[in-house]
This record gives C-alpha cells, sequence and structure tokens, in this order.
C-alpha cells in the first residue's frame, strides 16, 4: 500500500512534456503510461484549443467606415472591442495608435481595432481627436474624446492600459493608476490655495471691521 501511494504521488515525466514531446517519447512508456499519455494528451490539447480561442487577436487592425458594424458594434458575443478613430495628420493620434499597438499583443482576447475618422463619421471634427470607443455586446461601455480625455499629449503606455482597465476592456497587472501622484499632487494644491484664499478672506474681514 505505501509503494502504491508513493507510486501515485510521483509526477510522471509526461506531465511536464510539451505535445512535441510526447510525440517523441513514445517508445519510451509501456502500455498503461500510453493510455494515460493519450488522456492527458489530449486534454492538453483541449486547453491548446481553448487558449487560442481565447486569444485570437494580438493586433491592433484597420478597418474602413463599412466594416465598422459587423467589426465592432456586431463583434462576437462576450467580446471587448476598442477602436480607436483617428486622424493621421494629428500627432496624438499616431501616439495612441503605437500604444493599442503594444496592448493588443499584450491583452490578446480583447479586439483592438482603428480607422479613419472620415470613413466612419464625415466631418467629425479635430477637435474631437483622438477619439476611443469600448465596446462589449453592440453596447458603448466607455468612450475617450479629444486630447485630455484620452491622457493629454504627454500620454504614456501604462496611463491607457490603465484607462482601458477601469472599464472593464482589459485586465491589467497595473496595481494603481500611473497617474495618481499627479493627481494627488494637483488635489493637494487645489486645497491649499483654497485654505490660502479663505485665510486672506478672513483677515480681510477682520481688517475692516
Amino acid at each position: 500500500m505505501v509503494l502504491r501511494l508513493q507510486k501515485e504521488a510521483m509526477v510522471k515525466p509526461y506531465e511536464k512534456m510539451t505535445l512535441a514531446q510526447l510525440k517523441e517519447a513514445e517508445d519510451e512508456f509501456d502500455e498503461e503510461d500510453m493510455r494515460a499519455i493519450e488522456t492527458y494528451r489530449e486534454k492538453r490539447l483541449q486547453e491548446w484549443k481553448a487558449l487560442k480561442e481565447k486569444q485570437k487577436f494580438g493586433e491592433l487592425r484597420e478597418i474602413s467606415g463599412n466594416q465598422y458594424v459587423n467589426e465592432v458594434t456586431n463583434a462576437e458575443k462576450d467580446v471587448w472591442v476598442i477602436i480607436h478613430l483617428y486622424r493621421s495628420s494629428i500627432p496624438m493620434c499616431l501616439l495612441v495608435n503605437q500604444h493599442l499597438s503594444l496592448l493588443a499583443k499584450k491583452f490578446p482576447e480583447t479586439k483592438f481595432v482603428k480607422a479613419v475618422v472620415n470613413s466612419c463619421i464625415p466631418h467629425y471634427h479635430d477637435n474631437c481627436l483622438p477619439t476611443i470607443f469600448v465596446y462589449k455586446n453592440g453596447q458603448i461601455e466607455g468612450k475617450f474624446i479629444g486630447i485630455i480625455e484620452c491622457g493629454g499629449i504627454n500620454l504614456k503606455l501604462e496611463e491607457l492600459e490603465w484607462k482601458l482597465a477601469e472599464v472593464g476592456a482589459i485586465q491589467t497587472d497595473l496595481e494603481e493608476n500611473p497617474k495618481k501622484d499627479i493627481v494627488d499632487m494637483m488635489v493637494s494644491s487645489i486645497r491649499n490655495t483654497s485654505i490660502y484664499d479663505d485665510s486672506n478672506s478672513s483677515n480681510s474681514d477682520n481688517d475692516t471691521k
């Protein structure tokens, strides 16, 4: 019984092998191992197919206006879609495209697309660019319109990642908002200014008495 339990507790060598390695090592296993290997191989194959199905995007694709409905609004069920409407003459749009290309590789389960704005919305104003829409099941779950909402002209990759994670489009490994320190400084500055103004107002009231 002890020997049997010890044997069962041992990790079979094939449990650490890839599918290719299993194929090469078939001659080294006995009949019992081969039955177990077949079960294990099938399990690994199903896991691989599930992973490929989940991670089927992985790039920022260009689409045209007439593809918008099929690629974005009518995208696969429960798939998050991020679309960037841009104009190549606007530097901020080019920066956003660079960041989205990197994020598309990092989060291949999310669909990232871009489209020249004129092909989707004629006469769209430059002040509204870049424009990022986040869709799921045909509904807009998030939107960032214009330079300020998109994060400013000095937008960093991590800042855009955090924005998209906040609306649920990606599962980030960032633990806190990269702009948190800047926001805290701004809030602190506003508070200090407010206190200073209140103090001056109080002194002025005392002077007039």
